[in-house]
């Protein structure tokens, strides 16, 4: 742990992956069509305290293949670490949990789908970078602009 002062602390305590999930629910039959499939990607960040200091930041990525409007494979992967973070002000905060965490979590997260789709017998999926930054950015003109217009901010 670090020392009481007004000292900026960063550091990762641990990076775990959290929940895997592979499915194949038309298999077998969905393996012998011949049509090429359609991929999906979706992802999704969350950042929680989980004692004083310190934070779980999480990324899922959840990975749908079709073929003919039929699930060839199903992969949901939720990688997550654990941050130590004191003594920041709030702005720079958010900015960290949601920029400078999921940068470090995500190069984990690609090699397990990547891993998940060749063990499961297919080519991998090979995620593309995300720049968290500009999705951060874009999060945070969304939120102001709908504060403009006098909406509700979901949480």
């Amino acid at each position: 742990m670090a020392d009481d002062t007004n000292t900026p602390v960063f550091q990762i305590q641990r990076m775990y992956l959290k929940d895997l999930s592979l499915e194949q629910p038309n298999a077998p039959a969905i393996l012998l069509e011949q049509a090429p499939p359609q991929v999906d990607i979706k992802l999704s960040l969350a950042a929680e305290p989980v004692a004083e200091g310190l934070f779980e930041v999480s990324v899922t990525a959840t990975v749908t293949t079709t073929v003919q409007d039929k699930t060839l494979f199903l992969i949901e992967a939720k990688q997550a670490g654990i941050f130590e973070i004191r003594n920041l002000p709030q702005e720079q905060l958010e900015g960290i949990l949601a920029i400078v965490c999921p940068q470090m979590i995500y190069p984990y997260l690609r090699a397990i789908v990547s891993d998940v789709c060749t063990r499961a017998g297919f080519p991998p999926v090979m995620l593309t970078e995300v720049n968290f930054q500009a999705m951060f950015e874009a999060q945070q003109a969304q939120m102001a602009g709908g504060q403009a217009n006098g909406e509700a901010i979901p949480n």
